[in-house]
């Protein structure tokens, strides 16, 4: 867990770093510092950044955020959020992993991280071949409409075009294909995980 900073060093960060305000003026006049660090912790934030978040947000209002009861409540939240479901849940939503673990959670957590990232960078990846894949077939159809009308020259070259395509999409179809198998490996080991989030090996493969 990072060190649990004073509240000039909380405000330095605060200053140094643009960012969106965490919470509203209302929020901050009638927050329950405690509610509010254990809904931090549970959703994974850094411990610094937030803080100093909530003190750039509430400063506007005149309002200091109680620290020592905000990191109370942080400290239980966190240990909700790094599990290895949770891990596994962050993961898979695309969710960016601040460190915020303490060491004798982190190791489960990541264990479940890993699995949900890489089903998650693995849909990614197909969802994109697939819309590279749309896009050039567009491409190609255009092509095709406009070598009707083209003289004999512009077809030459209109069919080099078209066969550079084709075989950037020949291309993209196996890349697609292992991607799209690698994904039903991932998804198949994360889902093995949810049920037996404590054993150690994947399931067989077929």
């Amino acid at each position: 867990m990072m060190r649990f900073l004073s509240i000039a060093g909380m405000a330095a960060i605060a200053m140094s770093v643009a960012s969106c305000n965490s919470m509203s003026k209302e929020e901050c006049r009638v927050a329950d510092w405690n509610v509010v660090g254990d809904t931090d912790g549970a959703a994974g934030h850094n411990p610094q950044q937030r803080f100093a978040d909530h003190l750039k947000s509430c400063s506007k209002s005149g309002i200091t955020p109680d620290q020592t009861r905000w990191y109370a409540g942080y400290q239980v939240g966190i240990k909700r959020y790094c599990t290895p479901l949770g891990g596994a849940a962050a993961g898979e939503a695309g969710n960016a992993y601040h460190n915020a673990c303490p060491a004798e959670l982190e190791a489960e957590f990541m264990r479940g991280y890993s699995l949900g990232k890489r089903a998650h960078d693995l849909r990614s990846r197909v969802s994109s071949l697939e819309s590279t894949m749309r896009y050039k077939d567009s491409e190609i159809d255009t092509l095709y409409d406009g070598m009707k009308d083209a003289k004999d020259g512009e077809r030459r070259s209109i069919r080099g075009r078209i066969d550079d395509l084709e075989r950037d999409r020949h291309r993209m179809r196996r890349e697609l294909d292992d991607a799209r198998y690698d994904l039903t490996n991932a998804e198949r080991d994360l889902d093995f995980f949810r049920q037996n989030p404590t054993a150690q090996l994947s399931p067989p493969r077929d």
